[in-house]
């Protein structure tokens, strides 16, 4: 069986937005932006909410951001590879290829879903891994954790009910991100 994993860029203090809903605080350094891409391409599906969607389907509907760099033609070509399932109740569309939209979040499909799965599972953005985490879906957490206080906005872990984690591995970049990954004890 697959295993589900949320991976998520956060600050300091737990915010993956900044005051103003901006991602732009995360500049990315050709060690992480390659880490990334190594752990995207570790999964042969991405759960998407909405907005996270519409944050990452750049990467394919934007030939401009793979031209740029091999790094960023490596990450796009990766994201480009996976399947993608949007959750959304206000599109009626998909702007991308290898991608389907479902109306809402059903953990009974996602168990199903792993259990086909030939690879693992990746759960991106903080609303619907929190509705993952809560429904006991997620296996492991890989949080990059970037030296910035925001006091912004969208924290990246739920902020109620528990879950106890156990570090598996940790991380550390020149530039002084940290990547941590968890596995998601069973309660």
């Amino acid at each position: 069986m697959a295993k589900l994993i949320y991976a998520s860029n956060m600050s300091l203090d737990g915010y993956t937005e900044d005051d103003t809903g901006a991602f732009d605080w995360a500049k990315f350094d050709e060690a992480v932006f390659a880490f990334t891409t190594d752990l995207m391409r570790s999964a042969g599906t991405y759960l998407y909410g909405r907005r996270m969607y519409d944050t990452m389907a750049v990467w394919e509907t934007d030939a401009s951001l793979a031209a740029r760099s091999d790094l960023m033609s490596a990450f796009a070509s990766v994201w480009q590879a996976a399947d993608k399932v949007v959750y959304s109740t206000s599109m009626t569309t998909v702007s991308t290829a290898k991608t389907r939209l479902e109306r809402r979040f059903d953990p009974g499909a996602v168990r199903d879903m792993l259990a086909a799965a030939p690879s693992d599972v990746l759960v991106g953005g903080p609303n619907l891994a929190a509705q993952a985490l809560e429904a006991g879906l997620v296996d492991e957490c890989h949080l990059i954790v970037w030296p910035v206080i925001l006091g912004g906005r969208n924290p990246a872990l739920p902020t109620h009910g528990r879950i106890d984690l156990a570090l598996l591995d940790e991380h550390r970049f020149a530039n002084g991100v940290v990547h941590l990954r968890y596995r998601v004890r069973s309660n």
